[in-house]
């Protein structure tokens, strides 16, 4: 079960006055707590909606450039972004996205309590700063899935993404518990916007890349004309 909190739904209604703006997100105990806004505007990808194969392609360029002007913007990585998560939830990390919510850029941390509650932690990726936070119940078999994915790994959240930070900036870590053997699965974005998807072994973690995603082959296609794929290897 690859997990994906629909957290979105953090009751916003976004204020906007001022060239500011706040949020009100909704807690699991029943009160609000004010989620403060990003310092990281989130690019602008700039696409037209023509018809045609060459405005896909340039949409398709228009959408890398994008995504690689955000994976910059992030001042704050990932695995420090769940760090800081942690210090402000106790329990375990499930997931780290570096996401767009508007025009802002955010980091939305997932943690599991050892009450079983799912915490949603917004991180601001220029300061490292906590945004915000609300509580969720998940169906149980879930949460079953994943608390014995959690401790079947002697890896973290964080350091599966140190681990694969060696392979570009990493923008997405997921706890994938839906095989046999659980994984961290793992997106890096490089330099020229080229998304990979890596497989974190949860012993060792050791990166591979991640062969049933048909991502990675088209990526290293188009990689085969550029000098910088934003990997250190």
């Amino acid at each position: 079960m690859k997990r994906n909190i629909v957290i979105a739904t953090v009751t916003a209604a976004a204020l906007v006055a001022g060239g500011t703006a706040t949020a009100l997100a909704v807690t699991g105990d029943g009160g609000d707590s004010q989620v403060k806004q990003s310092s990281v505007r989130a690019a602008d990808d700039d696409r037209d909606d023509r018809d045609g194969r060459d405005d896909d392609k340039a949409d398709d360029k228009a959408e890398r450039a994008a995504d690689a002007a955000d994976a910059k913007a992030a001042k704050v990585t990932a695995a420090d972004a769940i760090t800081a998560a942690l210090k402000s939830v106790r329990g375990k990390a499930v997931s780290a996205d570096l996401d767009d919510e508007g025009s802002s850029l955010v980091w939305d941390v997932d943690v599991l309590s050892s009450g079983g509650t799912w915490h949603s932690v917004s991180i601001d990726p220029g300061t490292g700063k906590v945004l915000g936070s609300h509580t969720e119940q998940e169906d149980a078999d879930d949460t079953a899935e994943a608390r014995a994915a959690l401790k079947g790994s002697s890896v973290t959240a964080v350091e599966a993404a140190r681990a694969a930070a060696a392979k570009g900036t990493v923008t997405s870590v997921e706890l994938d518990d839906d095989g046999r053997t659980p994984a961290w699965d793992v997106d890096t974005t490089a330099a020229n916007g080229a998304e990979k998807e890596w497989k974190v072994d949860p012993r060792s973690a050791k990166v591979t890349a991640d062969t049933s995603s048909d991502d990675n082959s088209s990526d290293h296609d188009d990689n085969d004309d550029s000098d910088d794929d934003g990997s250190d290897d």
